[in-house]
C-alpha cells in the first residue's frame, strides 16, 4: 500500500505541475498537441480528446505538455502562428513557462490550508528548564509555564515562539500561564551561539528556556490557516534555496543528495505516519519540484524561462548551435545529479539506512 501512495503521489505531483503549463497555454490561445504523464514510447493509456492527445506512459518519473512550435532542440525552428507558443506575446509566454512551478506552490498551500484544518502534532510551547542567569530566568520564567504570546502575537508551537524570538530585535513582552492563571513579563534576549538546521553556527537572540517535550495537537481556524499555509509555503521554499546554496558551497555533502529510492521511501513511510503527515510530505515535495524548475539550467522551466529574457533583451533568438549545447549541458547536469542521487540511495540501502 506504501509503494502505491508513493508513486500516486508522484504522479500527481507531476500532473499538477502539467497541468500548470496546460491551462496557462489554453488561456492564452497556445494549441496544447499532447499531455503526458510518465515518459517513454509506450503509451499504457491514450485518448484525443479534440486537438490534444492525453496519455499515461511507460516511466511514471516525470511528465511533459506538448505546446505547438515548442522545440527542445532548435529554437530556429518556431511557428509564428497565433495559436503557436511563439506566436504570443513574450510576457504570455513567461506566464506559461512559469505556471507549473507556480501550480505546485499552489498545491503546497492548499495542502498546508487543510493540515492547519485538520491539525497536526506539534511541540507544546511549554517550558521545561530554564538557564540560570540568562534572560528568561532573570525574568522568572519557571519549568511549566506555557507561553502564551510575545509582542501581543498569540503562540501556539514551541516553533512559533523560537522563530519569534529568533526575529526579535529589542525587549519581548511575553504573557504565559502558570497555574491556570496569566502572568506577563518583560525580558530582552541574550545575543548567544546556535545551529542552524545545516549544522553551522550561528549568533542569534536567545532567552535561555528548552522545551518540555509536551506534544499537543494543535489546529487552526480557516482565516488563521491561510496566515499558516502562507508561512509554511514560503519557509518552504527559503530552506530549499539555502539547502542548494549550502551544497553548492561544500556545507551539505553531497552524500545527503537523495534520488528517487529516497522520495518514494519516505512517501512510503509518511503514508504510514497518517493523512496528515503524508501531505505535509507531499507539499514539500511540490516546493521542491516548483523551486528546482525555476533554475536556470536549460533543461528545466527556468532554462527556457532564461532564454526567454535573452530574446527580450537582445531582441534575437540564440544560434542552434549554442541552444544545443547548453540543454545538452542542462541535461548532463541533471542526469548527473540523479545518478548521484541513486548513487546514494544505493549506499543507504547497502548500509541499511534507506528508511524502508
Amino acid at each position: 500500500m506504501g509503494m502505491i501512495s508513493s508513486i500516486l503521489v508522484l504522479s500527481f505531483l507531476v500532473f499538477f505541475h502539467e497541468l500548470g503549463h496546460f491551462l496557462a497555454a489554453k488561456f492564452f490561445g497556445v494549441r496544447v498537441e499532447a499531455f503526458s504523464i510518465g515518459f517513454g514510447k509506450t503509451r499504457i493509456l491514450k485518448k484525443q480528446i479534440g486537438e490534444t492527445e492525453y496519455s499515461l506512459r511507460l516511466i511514471p518519473l516525470g511528465g511533459f505538455v506538448q505546446l505547438k512550435g515548442q522545440s527542445d532542440f532548435d529554437p530556429t525552428i518556431r511557428d509564428t502562428a497565433s495559436d503557436s507558443l511563439y506566436g504570443v506575446a513574450t510576457y504570455k509566454r513567461l506566464l506559461i513557462l512559469a505556471a507549473g512551478s507556480f501550480f505546485n506552490l499552489l498545491l503546497a498551500f492548499l495542502l498546508f490550508i487543510v493540515i492547519g484544518l485538520m491539525g497536526k502534532n506539534e511541540l507544546a510551547p511549554v517550558v521545561g528548564k530554564v538557564e540560570t542567569n540568562m534572560p528568561a530566568d532573570i525574568a522568572g520564567l519557571r519549568s511549566g509555564d506555557e507561553i502564551l504570546s510575545i509582542n501581543g502575537r498569540k503562540i501556539q508551537t514551541w516553533e512559533a515562539m523560537s522563530q519569534t524570538i529568533a526575529k526579535s530585535k529589542g525587549e519581548l513582552e511575553i504573557v504565559f500561564l502558570r497555574d491556570s492563571k496569566e502572568y506577563q513579563t518583560i525580558l530582552i534576549p541574550k545575543i548567544g551561539e546556535s545551529k542552524n538546521l545545516f549544522g553551522e553556527k550561528i549568533a542569534r537572540p536567545l532567552i535561555g528556556i528548552f522545551s518540555s517535550g509536551e506534544v499537543r495537537l494543535v489546529s487552526y481556524s480557516f482565516a488563521d490557516s491561510i496566515f499558516y499555509a502562507f508561512g509554511q509555503t514560503l519557509e518552504s521554499s527559503k530552506l530549499i534555496l539555502q539547502s542548494i546554496e549550502k551544497m553548492l558551497s561544500g556545507v551539505v555533502p553531497l552524500s545527503e543528495v537523495g534520488g528517487v529510492v529516497s522520495i518514494v521511501s519516505i512517501t512510503k513511510k509518511a503514508s504510514e505516519l497518517g493523512i496528515v503527515t503524508l501531505f505535509a510530505f507531499t507539499a514539500l515535495i511540490s516546493v521542491n519540484l516548483g523551486i528546482l524548475n525555476l533554475l536556470p539550467i536549460p533543461a528545466l522551466d527556468g532554462g527556457h524561462i532564461l532564454f526567454t529574457f535573452y530574446e527580450m533583451l537582445t531582441k534575437r533568438i540564440p544560434t542552434q548551435n549554442t541552444f544545443y549545447r547548453l540543454s545538452m549541458a542542462g541535461w548532463i547536469v541533471l542526469l548527473g545529479l540523479m545518478g548521484l542521487g541513486l548513487y546514494n540511495d544505493i549506499l543507504r540501502i547497502l548500509n541499511g539506512t534507506m528508511p524502508f
